[in-house]
């Protein structure tokens, strides 16, 4: 798996799903909050399985 996703990106993934995962935790949004997860962990890997489907990347490092 290539990191295809950029550091803020990548911030913004793993905040994202730590928010989703507090308020689905303290019962604010129920179930559903715990899809934070997801992002939570693309965030933390550095890779979009949906981007790799679709050939996107928002990395900036030079691809060989």
């Amino acid at each position: 798996m290539k990191v295809n996703e950029h550091a803020m990106d990548r911030a913004l993934r793993v905040i994202a799903g730590l928010v989703l995962i507090g308020l689905a935790y303290t019962g604010t949004v129920g179930v559903w909050g715990w899809i934070g997860v997801l992002p939570l962990v693309t965030g933390i890997a550095g890779f979009c399985p949906a981007y790799a489907i679709f050939g996107i990347s928002t990395c900036t490092m030079k691809k060989t």
